[in-house]
């Protein structure tokens, strides 16, 4: 696990986001796992009559998160769907800055997630863990570390090759 001395803030433009709203197949469980996993706090449950979920938020960090179950009647309307009905795939990845993305990667990996690329310091200036919830969600945990100029930027990405 790398030490960082300094704490440096979310960059300006992260600080206010679109809030993702995702579908999963068991909200229950998804939240569950993003409890112990990323230290979620749910903040608001609506149960659906028939049961499940129908909307949940929790907070993850400083983040807003939106979810609930995606029904069978949903999926085949093709309105809202789990990446497990979508063959395990997903065309959304969740970026949340958090304050050690180290700690987070090993809470996370415990509780069940994948490790798609472990933590390590990137060309842009964060230090970055890219994982897979049991849902099926992709999800890009960082931790500020350095500014970058756009001009260090371009030099580090022609360097890596």
């Amino acid at each position: 696990m790398t030490e960082h001395t300094t704490h440096i803030e979310i960059p300006d433009r992260y600080r206010y986001a679109v809030i993702p709203h995702i579908m999963v197949a068991d909200a229950a469980t998804a939240i569950d796992f993003y409890q112990r996993a990323f230290g979620a706090r749910q903040d608001f449950r609506v149960e659906a009559p028939g049961g499940g979920i129908l909307h949940a938020e929790i907070t993850i960090g400083r983040s807003t998160l939106m979810l609930g179950d995606a029904g069978e009647g949903e999926t085949q309307a093709a309105s809202f769907a789990a990446p497990t009905s979508l063959g395990g795939g997903t065309s959304v990845a969740l970026h949340v800055f958090v304050p050690d993305v180290d700690s987070l990667a090993e809470r996370a990996e415990a509780a069940g997630a994948e490790i798609i690329q472990p933590p390590k310091d990137m060309f842009h200036g964060d230090r970055t863990v890219i994982l897979k919830d049991p849902s099926g969600h992709m999800w890009v945990f960082l931790t500020h570390v350095e500014d970058v100029s756009q001009e260090e930027l371009m030099r580090r990405l022609a360097a890596a090759g």
